[in-house]
């Protein structure tokens, strides 16, 4: 059973103390100074705990668990 608390989420506690600026979107150098788009969790759930990803035809589903970890699963 889950029990998710979405004003736990949203409290921003699974930022750690990161906070980016109203974009939300932002490149990030990644080993050997390439630039990777980088996307919030908060912008991309919005409060919910579960999306569903459309890859290549086949639906992946990326979830939040009650330990704030992500987990992605076909």
């Amino acid at each position: 059973m889950n029990s998710h608390n979405p004003n736990h989420f949203r409290s921003g506690q699974f930022r750690r103390g990161y906070r980016r600026p109203e974009g939300q979107v932002a490149a990030r150098p990644i080993a050997g100074s390439l630039a990777v788009r980088t996307l919030t969790s908060e912008s991309l759930f919005l409060g919910d705990f579960e999306i569903g990803i459309d890859h290549g035809g086949a639906l992946y589903r990326l979830k939040i668990t009650r330990q704030g970890k992500l987990i992605l699963n076909k």
